[in-house]
Parts: C-alpha cells; structure tokens; sequence
C-alpha cells in the first residue's frame, strides 16, 4: 500500500448514488488519514525516526513506485488522496443514458456507486437538464456506467448498491420471471466481482451467483446506537419487546432480541394474494394476530426496507390498541414510495407510532426534517468495509457485528448504573 498516495483506488459515483457516495468518501478520507497516522507513529518508534522525517521517506516511497514521471505535491506532508473520478453523464430524449470517464481508471479498483431509490430531482447533462429517475433508469444508467469502466481498463469493478434492485422478486411462484437472478447474471458478464450491498431482502439472491462476491451489510448496530438514545436498553425504567412485523422478518427480529436480551414477539397477517398492492390503503391484509404480549411495553420492530407503508402502519396501529406505550421501527431501506411521508406524518399525529430509524443509504430529501424520523449513517460502515476489500483484509466482525453490539449493550448499562 502507498501510504500517503493510495492511487488505485477510485470510485465512480452514478447521479443517483452520487449524495451517499460523497459520504463514504469522507470517511475514506479520514481512515486514510489515520492509517498514515498510526503508520508514521509506530515506525518512528520503532526505528527511532524522527515524524517529519518519515513523512518525507514515506513519499519518496511513494514517488519511487509510481508509475508517473511527474512528483505531484509536497514532500514533507501528508498526502491525502482523491478518490471521485469526474464524470459525464448524460440523459437522452429516447431515454437512453451515456456515461464518459473524464480521467484514467486503468489498473484501479474502481467502486461504482448507485442509488436505485434516489427519486429526487438530479442533475443531467451537465446540469441542463433536471430530472427524477425511476428504479430502471438508475439501473441502466449503472449498466451503462460499468461497461464505461470496464471498457477503460480497470483492474477490478465493484457495485456499490445499498438497495439491490429488484431484490423482492427472488424466488418463482408460477409464470414469472426472476429478476434478481437475471440481473445477477448481467453483472457478471460486464465482468463485475464484487457487490456490497445493505440488508438484502432474501439470502436466496446470493445463490444466483457464479463468480460475484456478495457482501451483504447489516445496518443493526447503527439501528442500536440510534435506539440507545432513545430508550433504556437495559428495561430498568421501561419494559420493551422486540417484535417481528411479519413472518418473513422473524430473524431480522430474533437477532435483535438475542442481541438485547429482549422478549420476542410476532404479528402474524392474513393475506388475500388476489389483492396487488398499490398503496398504503389497497393493502391486502385482511385480519391481524399477536403471538405475546405487549400491553405497557415498549414495542420496537424491525424490517429491511419500507415501500408504501401500508403493512407497517397496520402493524404499529395494531400495537397501540394491544396496549404498547410507544411504538419504534428501525428500516434499513425507507423507500417511502408514493405518498407514505404523508401517510406516516398523519399516522404520528394519531399516536400510532414514536419514532421510525432508517439509514442514509437511500436518499431522501422530504424525512430529514420529520420530527419522527431518525436517520442513522452507515456510510462509514461502507467506508471501512470497502478499504479492506481494497487491501484484502478480512471482513469478518463488519458482517457479523453482534460482539460490538454488546459491547454497545454494556455501555448503555453501566451508564445507567452510574446515573443511580
């Protein structure tokens, strides 16, 4: 690694993923930073340099190793680097999208970043053009802006997709299709090999997969964090339970309990699948059960994306009238699609519900400024995931993040103790 010019590691970032990868660049940054930091520190140390002079044998490594001719910036400071490659994107009438690199990919792992349930006004064309994309656009525009890279010569391409696109169509019932599966199979032949995703709706996807390495995020210890603001964790002054909205949602829930040492308990729905939901009210659940109790407690559920809002609002109204105190869900993906915000803000009005915790990873304009609306960034956690898939290190207590979470847990505890 080149401390103070890591050069082959760049990231492309699509209109619609552009926002949340302007984040993960600061945090690129700063790990970067540090990494130099410490790497200074301890060799200084060790060899009984002095600081300012490592910094300048540092870079000379550096300068030695690189390819070009001409030495860019100081010598005696720290060199951050510049990660975003500047790009072109354009939108025409008929529809189709065209991505031109404005600067040298070759030889670099380039991160391409994309937001497919960015649904706000972006810029086109240079900015002549402002426009709202669909799901499909953000997609194509992706597909196109892959092969843009590939065609430049990089040595590896990576999808950045917080929001797998089409992740709810997984498994076949009858004549359908398997969307999922088949834009699985497209990645690969652009030569795509890695995917870092967050939440996906079904494991089921990773099977689809030949040559791809899925990295599957999980947003629960941000969730958590954000949670521990809220509540005592620890039930000294508040009963709570953690409950599984639905079936589907009963591991997502179970880890949760598990984690906090909380009860678990679950709605179950009676669906009529005649009935294709279009919004919030053409829901097609038709009665509502609790397995356990929620009466005078805190009830906290949770779920990996949100689209219309019907069934979550059903469920949180559903806990109100079986006796919970507040009610708090944690989403991974607030899609938020059609007119939920709307939904929501009355449904807060009525009580139904406390506070909803969602994540950064899909844009959304309208929620920042919702008094219950909390939004958690997990921008670091793709931060330091895609640093170590860059100097293959391993990814192991990312992915599974349960150890900082009791950690978290414990913390939370002995502040409380310490406040009696």
């Amino acid at each position: 690694m080149l401390y103070s010019e890591p050069t082959n590691l760049a990231v492309v970032a699509c209109p619609g993923g552009e926002s949340f990868a302007d984040e993960v660049i600061t945090h690129l940054r700063n790990i970067y930073k540090h990494r130099f930091t410490l790497k200074n520190e301890t060799i200084s140390k060790r060899y009984q340099i002095d600081k300012n002079e490592l910094v300048k044998q540092i870079n000379l490594g550096s300068d030695i190793n690189t390819s070009d001719i001409a030495m860019r910036n100081a010598t005696d400071k720290y060199r951050p680097p510049v990660f975003k490659v500047k790009a072109r994107f354009t939108y025409f009438m008929n529809g189709e999208f065209k991505t031109e690199l404005l600067e040298c990919v070759r030889g670099k792992d380039v991160f391409i970043f994309q937001d497919v349930e960015n649904h706000e006004p972006l810029a086109l064309n240079d900015g002549k053009n402002i426009m709202s994309l669909s799901v499909n656009d953000h997609v194509m525009s992706m597909l196109v802006t892959v092969d843009a890279v590939r065609q430049a010569g990089a040595a590896s391409v990576s999808l950045v997709v917080p929001a797998f696109p089409y992740s709810r169509q997984h498994k076949k019932k009858g004549r359908e299709s398997l969307t999922a599966s088949m834009l699985g199979h497209i990645y690969e032949l652009l030569g795509v090999k890695r995917i870092i995703t967050l939440d996906i709706h079904s494991r089921e996807i990773i099977n689809a997969f030949n040559t791809i390495s899925l990295e599957n995020l999980h947003a629960s210890y941000q969730i958590i964090r954000e949670l521990a603001k809220l509540l005592d964790l620890t039930g000294k002054t508040e009963d709570l339970v953690v409950v599984s909205p639905d079936t589907g949602a009963v591991d997502r829930n179970k880890f949760y309990a598990s984690g906090l040492k909380l009860p678990l308990a679950m709605i179950y729905k009676e669906r009529d699948y005649s009935i294709v939901t279009q919004d919030a009210h053409s829901t097609n659940i038709k009665s509502v059960k609790l397995l356990g109790d929620v009466r005078g407690k805190v009830a906290f559920l949770a779920d990996d994306m949100l689209g219309t809002g019907g069934t979550l609002l059903k469920a949180m109204q559903f806990l109100k009238e079986q006796g919970a105190t507040k009610v708090i869900a944690a989403i991974s993906l607030p899609f938020f699609t059609g007119n939920a915000i709307e939904l929501f803000d009355e449904a807060y009005k009525q009580g139904w519900f406390y506070r909803i915790i969602g994540t950064n990873a899909v844009y959304h304009e309208k929620l920042k400024n919702k008094e219950w609306y909390i939004d958690t960034n997990v921008s670091g956690l793709f931060a330091n995931v895609i640093t170590r898939v860059h100097h293959n290190q391993s990814l192991g207590d990312l992915l599974d993040n349960r150890n900082i979470i009791e950690k978290l847990v414990r913390l939370d505890t002995s502040v409380n103790e310490d406040d009696e």
